[in-house]
């Protein structure tokens, strides 16, 4: 008899024990269901994400090979500009100092000649 109600004893906070540790149980089982549909949410909005970063990047990339081709060019450009104002230094830069050294000449002459005439017909 005294076995039997420590046996009803034991039953009964056996399933107090199993009752209280339930309820933490459940709750934990509710934070991992919304742990699992938070990671679903975030890899939901994150793919997506992860496509406009890619379809950006590469979009950058064929814009950067545009603009090497534009600086190729523009080098290009300035060096075909040099060689041009070297040519045209060559070709006219000489010949015009020689004109303008003559004409120099030329003035300085016609003064000098001019004055001359001015002091002998005194």
């Amino acid at each position: 008899m005294i076995g039997d109600i420590a046996g009803l004893i034991a039953a009964i906070a056996f399933v107090a024990l199993v009752g209280l540790l339930a309820l933490p149980l459940i709750k934990l089982g509710k934070v991992f269901d919304a742990a699992t549909k938070s990671l679903e949410e975030i890899t939901e909005h994150t793919l997506p994400i992860l496509d406009e970063t890619s379809t950006t990047i590469t979009s950058a990339n064929t814009q950067l090979a545009k603009v090497d081709t534009v600086t190729t060019s523009a080098a290009e450009v300035t060096q075909n500009i040099s060689a041009l104002t070297g040519i045209y230094a060559a070709t006219f830069g000489g010949p015009l100092v020689k004109v303008a050294a003559f004409s120099y000449g030329v003035r300085k002459a016609v003064g000098n000649g001019i004055s001359k005439l001015k002091g002998g017909a005194k």
